[in-house]
This record gives C-alpha cells, structure tokens and sequence, in this order.
C-alpha cells in the first residue's frame, strides 16, 4: 500500500476562495479599502499574510495576532483610517462561513480511502487544521494529520515528511507527496526522497518540469487517485 501525503490549505481547503470571499467583506465595509483597485489590495494582502505567517509558525504570534497586525499594516500601506482589530474580525467571520474543499479533494480522499495511507502535512497551528479538516467533513478518509506546530518544524524541512512517514509505517520509495507550494510541497518532498505532484490550479509556469509531476485540477478524482495510487 502507498503512502500518499497532502497538503491542507490550497490542496483540500480552497484558502484562495475563501480569503478572497472575505477580504471582499471587508472591503465593502471599509470605503478607503474598497476605494481601491481589488486587485491590488488582495495581492498586498496575500504578501503580508505569508510573511506575517511565518511569525506565527515561529510562535512569536497567535493567529489572532497576526491577523490584526495584518489589517494594521495593510491600512498604514495605503495611509488608511480604520479599526484594524475590527477589519481582522470581519475577515475572520467571512472567512470561516465562506470555507469550502477545493473540488475533487473530497472526492479523491474518498477514493484513496484503504487503498493508500493518507497523511496531511501542513504549515500551521494543530488545532486550526483540526478544525478545518472537521468542518470539510474530511478527518475520518486521512490516517494522519501532521502540523508543523506539534512536529517543531515546517515544511520544506525534510523532518516533516519523515515525520509523517513515521506515522503511517512507510518509507521515501512508498510515497507521493501532493501540494500547491513550489517550495513547500514540491522541493521539501524530493529533499526528504519522496516523489512529488505539483497541483497548479491557477496556471503558473513550473519551475522545473523534471521535479514534480504538474496537475492543473483534482478532477477528475478517479484520474486524479489513479495516477498517485500508481505513481
């Protein structure tokens, strides 16, 4: 049996939809934010989200933390009055309501289900991707959820993969690791000895074809689990 490894935001959790959902909440109840160019201000939000995410994984903030002082620095961006603890609750709110799997990840963990051993591998806090995984309706089709936050590393550490292998008894040769992140998901798995798949939802170009398989979508599903199950 395989040993097939996930990634959770932007490879099961579509992240992407339900930011944009609720940075478009809080625009429309901020008028200097909603003033400007969406497009825009969802790019300079993504960059400060990623940087101050990585402070979070370091532990020199809580979520809630960096949330606000994300707000904090996106209205100093543009020299914006508001409530930036405010701002942050809305987005909170919007972003938790607007959750939702990318498609055909709930359909591919079904298919994988006693055919491979599937473990989630993620960046973050352990009891946010629990609840994630809980609200997807997704905890009982994954054999092993392993968080950056209880294994003391992140990905692209190659402790991380190894770790998960642990987990579900397999080994390097076993497995397929199957992420959105270049960096993360793609460069930490072949670091540790384990094939990787690329999935590239929103077209970029890939950066070395030799290294990863590339996937544009997870559907259809049976194709999808098909090709990591015979990887």
């Amino acid at each position: 049996m395989r040993a097939v490894l996930l990634d959770l935001d932007d490879t099961l959790l579509d992240h992407t939809h339900s930011s944009a959902m609720a940075l478009a909440t809080v625009c429309a109840g901020a008028p200097a934010l909603a003033a400007l160019p969406f497009a825009q201000v969802q790019a300079d939000h993504a960059l400060l989200l990623e940087e101050l995410h990585l402070q979070v994984l370091r532990g020199a903030l809580s979520l809630d933390a960096a949330r606000a002082e994300r707000f904090r620095r996106l209205l100093a961006r543009y020299r914006c009055a508001g409530d930036a603890d405010a701002l942050a609750a809305a987005y909170r709110e919007a972003y938790q309501s607007s959750r939702q799997p990318v498609p055909g990840a709930l359909a591919l963990l079904e298919l994988l289900r006693g055919r491979a051993a599937v473990a989630v591998v993620t960046n973050n806090l352990q009891a946010e991707q629990e609840e994630k995984l809980h609200t997807l309706e997704m905890a009982h089709l994954v054999d092993a959820l392993v968080v950056s936050e209880t294994v003391g590393v992140a990905k692209p550490d190659p402790a991380i993969f190894h770790a998960a292998l642990r987990q579900l008894g397999r080994t390097p040769a076993d497995a397929v690791m199957l992420g959105d992140s270049w960096a993360a998901d793609v460069l930490g798995a072949r670091a540790a000895g384990v094939a990787a798949v690329w999935l590239n939802r929103h077209g970029r170009a890939c950066p070395d074809p030799a290294l990863a398989r590339e996937l544009r979508a997870l559907e259809p599903a049976d194709d999808v689990a098909a090709m990591l199950l015979g990887w």
